[in-house]
């Protein structure tokens, strides 16, 4: 497995662990002891502006740790953590982030459609942050899969 290889992994597993992290805070933190905050708009705002700056620090820091941990794995050896992106590699990207787009606009569109059938607008808001998240790993594992196999 080559550095892009590795890096996708644990790119993709700290986008797990972190949804996984803040939707067990946010529950126990205020939706446990008060349910009918799911209907509180000013809660859900917040509760993505938060989430947003979270998880970019959190994968800056993590992916940080990779390449120490990298570095300290070679014992010193002139390593390239950052090799240059070829052709292959910018196809590879753009046919993952297609895929991911595309599985986010069904979840868009399935969110829209909750509020347009009547359901209680935490549903709406549930399924917005789901189908981005969902798009986000698909287009991890997609790039794992295309340099995997080839494009």
């Amino acid at each position: 497995m080559d550095i892009k290889e590795k890096r996708i992994l644990v790119s993709l597993v700290a986008s797990v662990l972190i949804m996984l992290f803040y939707g067990w805070y946010i529950y126990s933190r205020y939706i446990a002891g008060n349910p009918d905050i799911l209907n509180d708009f000013k809660f859900w705002g917040r509760s993505f502006l938060i989430l947003i700056p979270i998880a970019i620090v959190v994968q800056i820091i993590i992916q940080i740790i990779f390449a120490i941990s990298v570095y300290i794995a070679n014992r010193g050896e002139d390593v390239d953590l950052d090799p240059v992106d070829d052709e292959r590699d910018k196809l590879i990207e753009l046919k993952a982030i297609k895929i991911s787009h595309y599985l986010f606009i069904v979840g868009f569109s399935l969110a829209m459609g909750s509020l347009a059938l009547g359901m209680q607008p935490w549903v709406m808001f549930l399924v917005l942050i789901s189908s981005g998240f969902i798009a986000s790993i698909v287009n991890e594992i997609f790039r794992l899969y295309y340099y995997r196999k080839g494009v």
